[in-house]
Formats: C-alpha cells, structure tokens, sequence
C-alpha cells in the first residue's frame, strides 16, 4: 500500500522534506493482540517488539520474517538499549525495569520505590551517563489483560530516574495523570514526556510535555509542547533535527522543535508506538495494535551523545 493521497496530511512545507510519499507502507506483522515497545539491533540487524496481551516478545528481521524472541515475556511493554547494547524491558507482569544481558540472564533495575512495588513500568529510555529513565503509570495492574490486576502501592504515577552505578531511584516528576512514552532531544538538554491521562477520563491530559535536563539530572520546566488532536500520545520518537513523531490515535503526528505541527501519517488501526530503524535509521517501525508496520522516511532517527 502506497502512502499517497489520503495517508498523509501535510499541514506545513516543512512536512514534505520529512517523508517519501512513493515508498510503500508495509506490514509486516499481523498477529498480535496488543503490539508495543519497538526497539532496533543495529548491529544485528533486527527489531525486538512486545506483544503485550500474548505475554511475549517478538523479533523481526527484515527481509526473513518474525520469530518469538522471549515467551513468556513478564508482560514486557516498553523496550530500549543502553549504552553498552543491552535490552532493557520495562514489565508489567514483574512490575519493574529490567535489563538482559550478554548471555541472556536478566538483571532487575527498579522494582520498587520507598519499599513499596512500583505500579507498571511503561516506557523506557537511556541517557548517555547511563542513568534509565521510565515512565510508571497503572495500565499494568488495571486487569488480568495485560499484566496482573492488583492495588496499586505507590500514590501516584511517576515518572523515575535509575543510577545502575548507584542503585538509586529517585522521582524525577510527581504531577502527571498516567506518564506514557519519554525520549530525550538529541543534545539531551530536553526530556519529552507523554501523559495519556484521557485514556481513562474524558477530562483528562492528552498531551506532551517538555523538561529542561539539568546537568545534576533534576528537571526543570514542563510546560505542554503539544497536545495531541486525534487520539491519544503514547509512544513516541526524535529525529536528528530535534522533530518529534508521535502515535496519536490512528496516526503518527510530527512536531516541529518548536511544537507546530508539521504532518500526519495515517495508519489502518491505533499506533502504540514507533522507532527508527535500518541501516540509515530512516525506517520507522510502528507498533499498531495488532499488527507492525514500517515506512521509510526522508529523516534519520536521533543518534544522542
């Protein structure tokens, strides 16, 4: 299927120099139940995906196919890699962040806070000193669907700072609804933060907020950069210009650094969330309820320090 006429929505110039209107959306996947956490292996050429309801982990290796990368998967949700190329897995089932290894034993990040379990670990990001990053909401314990239905311990949903080196876990943000999808600026000098708080009220946030990261890791700021008009922000990615490309209902909007909105990429179903990918990151992979998507594009995803 070719995205042209209806599959885009430009609603800037800026939008045309971002895409390839001639490249085929493809779908590459169409069996899951809830499809999420996209991460890619450039050095082994792969992508790793949760399929969150099926408890399980999927790899795609283009050109070859899909495979089950880990079954049973603790209800993996939101994937990344550090520094040194390991996988680390925020878990729903675990209630908790944690991080595989060379020889695929998993060490546990974060699971608790204050001696109290964490709700559910949604997304997940790595800064260059090493310190993970993770958004803390409850859709994990809300049901048996896509974790363990269970009370939730912590006052609030968070948003965490974790210290490997240290083994600290320190709050970093206390005010959002339900923190969703987080990515630096490719400088670092800017952390993203998504709350999808109308998910579950009508009154509630749809939008993404902007931090100041200072150099001791506290954060500063948090004014709204955008607020989604279809749907909801969940996951979401920057390219090497500083523009963010975010799921919103069954799309993908793009932001400017400057929060104007440039375009818009429509999809067949819900996106839940999307990452560069490919040799030249200029693959967007999106995770779109059940099924995996990818669409080249005419930007390369963010390479930070």
């Amino acid at each position: 299927m070719a995205l042209v006429g209806d599959d885009y929505e430009y609603f800037d110039p800026r939008f045309h120099h971002l895409t390839v209107p001639t490249a085929a959306k493809e779908r590459l996947f169409d069996g899951g139940r809830w499809t999420e956490g996209p991460v890619w292996f450039a050095d082994g050429g792969y992508l790793v995906f949760s399929d969150i309801p099926n408890n399980r982990l999927l790899r795609l290796v283009p050109e070859v196919g899909i495979s089950v990368f880990r079954a049973p998967s603790n209800f993996a949700n939101g994937n990344t890699r550090d520094r040194q190329g390991r996988m680390v897995t925020c878990e729903h089932g675990g209630r908790r962040v944690s991080r595989t290894e060379p020889d695929g034993s998993i060490t546990v990040i974060a699971d608790t806070h204050d001696g109290k379990r964490l709700n559910s670990p949604n997304d997940v990001v790595v800064k260059s000193d090493g310190t993970i990053w993770f958004t803390d909401p409850d859709y994990g314990i809300m049901s048996d669907y896509e974790g363990y239905r269970a009370d939730r311990e912590q006052a609030g949903c968070y948003v965490y700072r974790a210290d490997p080196a240290t083994g600290s876990l320190t709050v970093v943000v206390d005010d959002f609804a339900r923190p969703n999808g987080l990515a630096f600026s490719p400088d670092e000098s800017i952390l993203y933060v998504a709350d999808s708080g109308k998910s579950h009220d009508p009154d509630g946030p749809h939008h993404i907020r902007a931090f100041k990261v200072g150099d001791d890791g506290r954060l500063s700021g948090g004014n709204v950069f955008c607020e989604t008009v279809t749907g909801l922000p969940d996951g979401f990615r920057l390219d090497d210009a500083g523009n963010v490309w975010t799921s919103a209902g069954d799309g993908i909007d793009c932001y400017a650094p400057e929060g104007d909105r440039l375009g818009r990429i429509k999809f067949p179903q819900m996106v839940s969330n999307l990452t560069f990918g490919g040799p030249r990151r200029n693959r967007l992979f999106v995770t779109c309820t059940h099924e995996l998507y990818s669409v080249f594009v005419a930007t390369n995803g963010a390479q930070r320090p």
